[in-house]
This record gives C-alpha cells, sequence and structure tokens, in this order.
C-alpha cells in the first residue's frame, strides 16, 4: 500500500493501492487504476493460491491451505507462524517478491473479477471491478458503512498493515449505477476468454480480465465520478487504512499510496448478489435469563415462541422477510421468533443516524435486542466480551 508492490490476491485477496494526484475534499468517490502484483507460474497453480476472506477461515482450514501450497496467500492475509506473526509475513511478502513469486503488472489497470456460485439451489454469477479508491472520513459522506467494528479485529489488521504496508484483500463495496452505464461498459470488456480463472476448494469458479486501455480506463474512472459507495464487508479493514495513514502522519511520513485503499465494487442492483448471514452467539452474560430478555423485547418486537425446530424457524424468518419486516431468531434449546413492531424505535434511540441506518437489521439487532434488551453495550461489543459471531448456524 505503500510501496508500488501490491499483490493482486484471489477471491478475496487482490491488488493493493498506489499514490495518485490528491483531490481537495473530494464529495463524491475517487477510483482509480493500479499497478498490481500477481502471482506468477513460479508460485503454482492459481487454483491453490486463493482463499476465501481470512476471518471465516479455521485454522484447520489455514493448515491446509498451506500443505496444498506454500505458497497460498492465507500465509500473508492470516500469519500464524513465529513470535512476531506480523514480521514474518513481511519477510515472507519481501521473499516472495525476491523469488519472482509475486509479480507487479507494467502498466496499470482496472481488474474485472467474477464470481460463480451456487446458492440456495441456484447458480449466481456476480461481477465487480477492483480498483483503487481514495479513503476519506465516513463524516465526508463518500464512503458510507453500515456496522460498528470490533477493537480486536482492528487491531490484528492494524499490525499486519504497519508490517507489509500493503492490502491483502479488497473492500466489498457498493453502488448504485441507474442508468447501467457502469455495468454494460464492464459487461463488454469481459465477454472474451479472462485472463486468469480457476475454481477454490469451496466450489466457487473465480475469472478475472485485466483491462489496461488508457481511454477505457480514463473512462471508468470518469462514470464513477459522481458516485457514492457504501462498504458491505471490510469496515474494520476501511477503519484500519484511515489509522495507518494517520498513524503515518504521527510519524512524520507523508501517506502517499496510503491515501488509497483497495477495493471490489459491485452494482448494488447486481442480479447476482445473495446475503448470507452471520450469527451472534450470547456467552457468559451474568444473570442472563430468557424470560427476562424477551419482556424486554415485546416493547418493541412482537415475540413468539417456533414450533418444528430449526426449519420451521428458518421458514418463519423468511416469509417475514418477503413481507419486508426485520425479525431474528432467538435461540436457547427453543426458537423464539422477534418481529420488529415499534417502527419508531430505533429513531428514539439513535436520531443522529440516517434513516437507511436506522432501517437496517443488524443495526436493530444490535441497538434494540442485544444492547437496550440484554445489556451488552457498545464497549462490549467491540471487545467481543459476551459475544462470538459464526456464519454457521
Amino acid at each position: 500500500m505503500n510501496t508500488d508492490d501490491t499483490p493482486m490476491g484471489e477471491e478475496a485477496s487482490s491488488p493493493v493501492i498506489f499514490a495518485s494526484n490528491r483531490k481537495e475534499e473530494p464529495t463524491m468517490a475517487e477510483v482509480k487504476a493500479l499497478r498490481a502484483l500477481r502471482f506468477t507460474p513460479k508460485a503454482g497453480e492459481i487454483g491453490q493460491l486463493a482463499c476465501p476472506p481470512y476471518d471465516i477461515i479455521s485454522e484447520e482450514e489455514r493448515k491446509a491451505y498451506i500443505a496444498t501450497n506454500p505458497h497460498n496467500i492465507i500465509r500473508l492475509e492470516l500469519p500464524r507462524e513465529g513470535e512476531n506473526q506480523y514480521a514474518v509475513a513481511a519477510d515472507l511478502y519481501t521473499k516472495w517478491l525476491e523469488e519472482g513469486v509475486l509479480a507487479q503488472d507494467e502498466q496499470p489497470g482496472f481488474y474485472i473479477y467474477e464470481e460463480e456460485f451456487s446458492a440456495l439451489g441456484q447458480t449466481h454469477k456476480v461481477k465487480g471491478l477492483q480498483c483503487r479508491v481514495k479513503l476519506t472520513e465516513f463524516s465526508e459522506g463518500v464512503v458510507l458503512p453500515h456496522e460498528e467494528t470490533l477493537s480486536k479485529a482492528k487491531a490484528d489488521r492494524f499490525e499486519l498493515m504497519k508490517a507489509c504496508g500493503t492490502n491483502f484483500s479488497s473492500i466489498y463495496s457498493l453502488y448504485f449505477d441507474p442508468d447501467r452505464a457502469l455495468r454494460s461498459l464492464i459487461d463488454s470488456l469481459s465477454e472474451g476468454e479472462p485472463t486468469q480463472s480457476w475454481q477454490g476448494q469451496d466450489g466457487v469458479i473465480h475469472r478475472l480480465w485485466c483491462v489496461y486501455d488508457a481511454d477505457v480506463i480514463a473512462k471508468i474512472e470518469g462514470l464513477f465520478a459522481d458516485k457514492k459507495l457504501y462498504i458491505a464487508d471490510g469496515h474494520h479493514r476501511y477503519e484500519t487504512a484511515l489509522n495507518y495513514r494517520r498513524w503515518l502522519t504521527e510519524q512524520g511520513t507523508r501517506p502517499g499510496d496510503a491515501e488509497y485503499i483497495l477495493m471490489t465494487l459491485v452494482n448494488m442492483e447486481h442480479e447476482g448478489l445473495v446475503v448470507f448471514p452471520t450469527h451472534r452467539i450470547i456467552r457468559d452474560l451474568e444473570g442472563y435469563d430468557t424470560a427476562a430478555v424477551l419482556e424486554a423485547c415485546a416493547a418493541m418486537f412482537e415475540t413468539a415462541k417456533v414450533e418444528g425446530g430449526l426449519e420451521a424457524a428458518q421458514a418463519l424468518l423468511d416469509s417475514k422477510y418477503a413481507e419486508g419486516k426485520i425479525a431474528f431468531v432467538l435461540y436457547d434449546g427453543s426458537y423464539h421468533c422477534l418481529t420488529l413492531t415499534d417502527a419508531q424505535a430505533m429513531a428514539k434511540i439513535a436520531p443522529d443516524h440516517s434513516a437507511a441506518w436506522q432501517g437496517l437489521d443488524v443495526s436493530v439487532l444490535h441497538s434494540l435486542v442485544l444492547e437496550r434488551c440484554m445489556g451488552i453495550d457498545k464497549e462490549n461489543m467491540a471487545n467481543q466480551k459476551n459475544l462470538i459471531y459464526t456464519r454457521d448456524a
């Protein structure tokens, strides 16, 4: 990130970012091409070098990826070796550059990235644009978040960024494209055979097209000139990049390339988008009592016990979502459905937030259920004292 040596990672691991002319007080996103570092044939088969996002990989899976190929990007993205894992990652990164395992593209470009996967009984394809985006504070309203972040995760990413000065994975962000100008252009640029393609161990097919034409690059940059970006995944890494930029300034170092961060940008209305839930496990909460929690929730939610087990609970949630309602299931050996009924509850407790933020189910869950009804405050959530996050129900 603060060097010209930035790997184009695979799956969620991608290129890094380079300096560009700075705009003063941008009001819209500044999207730029970059010279990416990508794995060379010396590294091995590309499918053996990729891995899913670091924060969903278990230690057993991590070891399996490395056993398949010691050049797997997980060794940089999720270092676990040595007494100082971040220093080890930095040394390994330098070694791979020197050995030619990673090589930088000769010219800047945009990278069209597509995933093809099966979900909910259907095959989906999602196509996005990998690029570098100028860092802006959330208060500027250019890049917008939708969730709170966790201190532990930010500390880990910050140490890795200080050691390596590189983005090994991209922020996943969304944008509106009402006239489909970007969609049409991106589709036309990816009609031919991809520059690279591979299938991950999870069955997901990945395709990458490299776009180096200067006129096309200028056109893409111009089409993003009126866009705002909405972070879908990567809040911790974005905030870490902001902290890293501040840290460099405090050290008396000009941020340079650290003014930018790697992003994958996807059309908000892309038909291939699928959103999967992240579940919260409540642990070691002193004095926890389900009956008391349900009683507290009843002031803002309709509460109902669900008979029929997990499948019945999932079907009920699906029906609630289809009706446009915000609902959750609380499991403590039995299933309890919570359906928001007080439409003004979020506006009352978080009047300084936008209506869009107030209407997000994650905002409702954290603010009303976890904080107000269970007594788990924001500091507790940030430190994960009483919470565990999992995607496996």
